[in-house]
């Protein structure tokens, strides 16, 4: 009965001829999305036989680019540093409320280790995959990806930077 009365309604209320449709509606914004791409993390880590470095490059969805360096304060090997630098990026990208990013490293092994194709057999790098794995489950959407090291000039020349300073702090 309701939808009759309403078509009752506007049978009796016809729109007037000569009345113009407005297509300036109120509130058409709020239906406009801005969809920015993800931010980007490039990490590397250097390990020497007396010294160790990081190195994280964070690339704002504006292509703003912070660089950070990191020295290593213990010996360890070349993956330790890999899982580090991608810890400290982590944390950094977590601090600063970021919830999308894509991940890329040129360390194979750490890169598959986390993706689950590689299974984690050392075990002095179990804790720093267990870490790593928390962290990445803390963002809204992650994406990892293996580069070739020519991809990942930055990281690796910020990471070399923090182990050349770690000889000289000493």
């Amino acid at each position: 009965m309701k939808g009759q009365a309403l078509a009752d309604f506007l049978a009796d209320h016809p729109t007037p001829s000569d009345w113009e449709l407005s297509d300036d509606l109120p509130g058409e914004e709020v239906f406009y999305i801005d969809i920015l791409p993800p931010w980007e993390m490039y990490f590397d880590g250097a390990a020497r036989q007396d010294r160790a470095g990081a190195g994280v490059i964070l690339i704002s969805p504006e292509k703003h680019i912070l660089t950070y360096s990191f020295v290593l304060t213990e010996l360890c090997s070349n993956n330790v540093a890999e899982y580090q630098a991608l810890i400290f990026g982590l944390q950094m990208a977590k601090e600063m409320e970021i919830q999308d990013m894509d991940v890329y490293g040129d360390s194979k092994l750490v890169i598959h280790q986390l993706l689950n194709d590689y299974d984690v057999k050392k075990e002095d790098l179990i804790p720093y995959h267990t870490h790593a794995s928390q962290l990445l489950g803390t963002f809204q959407s992650v994406k990892l990806q293996h580069v070739p090291r020519s991809a990942n000039k930055m990281a690796d020349a910020l990471a070399n930077l923090a182990a050349t300073l770690a000889l000289g702090a000493e």
